[in-house]
């Protein structure tokens, strides 16, 4: 079974989720393809997505939103599950779901959206990024909770192989 794993990252720590989430997949004896979303011709090739995102300003980044609203149709007919990264500190804040989360999953029909607090580097941001990290007095630090990004990746794996059987 070939499967799609595509993220939109700033800075790197959601891709580096996407990858961990692939070799996870790959483990399980599924093909795992990670590509970044403007990179998908189409979804004909695969039979299930991972898509993911991580959260500006408590919102998807546009390339991820876009793959998701330009092949919802045939994203309907395949099993997908959707992850936000983004919330920091402990506990991760902010606590809410990102606002088009929701609509994302009801568009395409997945399976679950899962939400996991992310990694900042502030020596990576731009001016604009510290500033608002400083308005709301965000911390600085890697929170992405590896062992769930594992577990939720073995879950995805066994339903997979359910289906596959």
């Amino acid at each position: 079974m070939k499967v799609l794993v595509s993220v939109a990252s700033r800075h790197g720590a959601t891709t580096e989720v996407a990858a961990t989430i692939a070799a996870g997949l790959k483990a399980h004896g599924l093909d795992a393809i990670v590509m970044s979303p403007g990179d998908v011709p189409s979804l004909d090739e695969f039979d299930a997505a991972v898509i993911g995102s991580a959260i500006y300003l408590g919102r998807w980044l546009e390339p991820a939103r876009e793959l998701v609203e330009r092949e919802h149709e045939p994203l309907r007919r395949k099993p997908v599950w959707l992850f936000s990264s983004g919330p920091v500190g402990d506990p991760p804040k902010p606590i809410d779901d990102p606002i088009d989360a929701a609509t994302l999953v009801q568009l395409v029909g997945a399976r679950e959206h899962h939400v996991f607090p992310g990694s900042v580097d502030k020596r990576r941001l731009g001016f604009g990024e510290r500033a608002i990290m400083a308005a709301v007095r965000a911390p600085e630090g890697d929170f992405r909770p590896w062992p769930d990004i594992e577990a939720w990746t073995v879950h995805i794996a066994a339903e997979l192989l359910a289906l596959a059987s």
